[in-house]
């Protein structure tokens, strides 16, 4: 294994809530396949776990009776590169299982998996249109990008029903993995213990923000809320950590110190924690030269949308510049819809949802076809708009077939290449902006409101808003692994960055300024788009309006 394998593995289980022994680094290390050892031994640990052992390393590597190494070879210097690559894809540190077909929900197997299907043939120029692109000399290389590996889809795994309960469920799902990552920073006490502490005690509590309000004296009481009950706490103004009661959102989870009241009513709280993405966090990046570019929103069917400017991006996709561009990954919004915002069909060019999408597809159909294409679903999409969104039905698929597109649900996580991507449309983005203070979010700088989500672990922390949320048997909004790219669009602003070495981008979109978004004084960034280099998370935007 690579050198820095040790750090890498501290690093997977510190994303998953525990810290381990030195010894227990060095089995994890010297296993004959640490990804599925670091599996098992988190799987094997109790829940209330916090440290793994050297003891829980060999009880499990004695399970699983790994072969040994033959005498005299290093064992760092036998991994394969496809053992890399599978280490680096995952953020868990487990290796990826193999994932049903998003068109057809058959399951590839492992030699499916291990060798891509040959792609189809890609769509030429002619050479009057070859003579309007920016590089014209030679034909660009034909592209052979790896298969996508796809998770966290709720496509054909939805179970809601809309009762109370599953809302329940959800929630505790929420709860219990978000409050898992910050328990490696409190000695956690549940609500109900808590109340019956001694007054004058330290105290430390996980829990939901059940409500946020402002006493008389200008304090800020935010009441906590876990599996237990719930539990008050009290952020003096003049604290520092008060502009932290800016930034916080009804049910998001967050973590809490400080000290009981006498009475033991009350904790006066003296420090506030994230579940956020741990700043020693290292993203994983291709190992060659390849790129994938991200766009958004490119709504056809509006009599805004910008035709010229989609087939500029695509001669431009056939020249040599774009050689590298392997990917093409659309966070949702492919058409306009029907029906969204009020007298919408006074801006439509194509009235009927299928015909609209029946024009994105021919507009599909001018980038190359050797182009590994993801998509998912957005707000103007003929899906339901309760999130997590699942991927378009099968009349849409075999309408949006051109290229053999990956479809899958929103949000989704992507690995292209051993580098994930989590694309979600970003509805909730609206309702971050409109609730923090603008230099925290703001449609100018979406990427700061993109910042919040990562910062709360979830792309939609606020029950009850704008953001319609499904139940499920599981909390899909959850960002329970640290992606290295987090992608989204939906408020038709570019904006990028990098938080805690996540590249965060928004897309922009592809439809010029609506009647609608005059009124709702929207300016919209057009016709561009982000292209990142795969291998070192770099990233430059082309325009092509």
């Amino acid at each position: 294994m690579p050198s820095e394998t040790p750090s890498r593995i501290v690093q997977t289980l510190a994303r998953q809530g525990y810290n381990a022994e030195r010894e227990a680094v060095t089995l994890l290390a010297n296993a004959s396949n640490p990804a599925a050892t670091i599996e098992a031994v988190v799987e094997a640990a109790d829940d209330d776990a916090l440290r793994l052992t050297a003891e829980d390393v060999r009880a499990c590597l004695a399970q699983r009776e790994p072969v040994a190494d033959p005498p005299g070879v290093d064992a760092n210097a036998t991994q394969t590169h496809a053992d890399a690559n599978a280490t680096s894809t995952n953020t868990t540190g487990s290796t990826q299982p193999s994932q049903p077909s998003v068109s057809t929900g058959d399951k590839k197997t492992e030699k499916d998996l291990q060798k891509p299907e040959s792609p189809p043939e890609k769509k030429r120029l002619s050479d009057t249109d070859r003579k309007e692109t920016t590089s014209t000399a030679k034909s660009p290389p034909e592209r052979t990008p790896s298969p996508a590996e796809i998770t966290g889809d709720i496509t054909g795994r939805s179970t809601g029903t809309g009762k109370y309960s599953q809302f329940v469920t959800t929630f505790r799902d929420r709860y219990e993995r978000l409050s898992k990552l910050l328990r490696s920073r409190v000695n956690h006490r549940p609500a109900s213990a808590i109340a019956a502490m001694p007054g004058g005690s330290e105290a430390e509590l996980v829990g939901l923000v059940n409500d946020i309000r402002s006493t008389a004296s200008g304090h800020w009481l935010i009441e906590l809320e876990d599996t237990t009950g719930t539990f008050p706490a009290l952020v003096m103004k003049d604290r520092p950590i008060a502009e932290l009661v800016d930034e916080l959102l009804l049910d998001e989870c967050v973590a809490v110190q400080g000290t009981l009241s006498d009475d033991a009513g009350i904790l006066f709280t003296d420090s506030i924690h994230f579940p956020d993405v741990p700043r020693t966090f290292r993203p994983n990046t291709a190992d060659r030269h390849v790129q994938a570019a991200l766009i958004s929103d490119v709504h056809v069917g509006s009599q805004e949308f910008m035709a010229d400017a989609w087939n500029r991006f695509a001669d431009w996709l056939h020249t040599n510049e774009a050689e590298h561009v392997e990917y093409l990954l659309i966070a949702g919004d492919m058409v306009e819809g029907v029906g969204i915002y009020p007298n919408q069909d006074e801006e439509l060019d194509i009235i009927d949802i299928f015909d609209q999408y029946e024009a994105f597809s021919e507009h599909l159909k001018s980038v190359p076809g050797d182009l590994e294409i993801v998509m998912i679903p957005g707000n103007h999409d003929a899906v339901r708009l309760a999130e997590p969104q699942p991927g378009f039905d099968e009349e849409l698929r075999e309408i949006m077939s051109a290229h053999d597109p990956r479809i899958t649900g929103n949000p989704s996580t992507v690995a292209i290449e051993g580098v994930s991507v989590l694309m979600y449309h970003g509805v909730s983005l609206d309702e971050v902006i409109a609730e923090l203070p603008s230099d925290k979010a703001s449609y100018d700088e979406p990427h700061k409101a993109m910042y919040q989500l990562l910062k709360k672990r979830h792309v939609a922390p606020q029950f009850g808003g704008h953001t319609r949320v499904a139940p499920e048997e599981k909390d899909y909004l959850v960002i329970e692994n640290v992606p290295d790219i987090f992608h989204t669009g939906h408020v038709h602003k570019l904006g990028w960055g990098k938080y805690h070495n996540v590249l965060a981008v928004n897309s922009g979109c592809w439809q010029s300024q609506t009647d609608f978004q005059k009124k709702v004084n929207i300016n919209p960034d057009v016709a561009h788009a982000p292209i990142v280099d795969l291998d070192t998370l770099e990233m430059t935007v082309r325009k092509f309006a």
